[in-house]
């Protein structure tokens, strides 16, 4: 009987060990994905903010332009209204039309809703 209780005890001990190698593996994956994740992220707040930047020196350089013919009033107010229709040119294709209804799958998991009521009401008789 002793043999079968140090077997058991044993097989507790390999459980444990295999558990525990086990959490380590996934640790060190989900580790790995996240400083993967992280670098990716950082990757694309400096292209952001890089854009950011060209688009401001962008516009200055449209301001400036413009400034070589109108009042510096007038070329910044001039600026900021094409700056305006662009950012509403973007907004609008960004949003689905509001007459524009989205396709639906072929296989609908429901049936079609009628567009109107029926005009009568079937009795069931029991």
């Amino acid at each position: 009987m002793d043999r079968l209780d140090h077997l058991e005890h044993l097989d507790k001990h390999l459980v444990e060990e295999l558990a525990q190698v086990a959490r380590e593996t996934v640790r060190d994956e989900l580790r790995e994905q996240s400083r993967k994740q992280r670098r990716t992220a950082m990757l694309y707040a400096a292209s952001g903010a890089v854009a950011l930047y060209a688009g401001g020196a962008l516009a200055l350089a449209v301001g400036l332009a413009l400034a070589v013919g109108l009042p510096g009033w007038a070329a910044a107010l001039i600026t900021a209204a094409i700056l305006g229709a662009l950012a509403y040119v973007l907004r609008g294709a960004a949003h689905p039309k509001p007459g524009h209804v989205p396709t639906r799958p072929a296989a609908t998991p429901y049936p079609p809703m009628p567009a109107d009521p029926p005009d009568e009401v079937p009795h069931h008789r029991a």
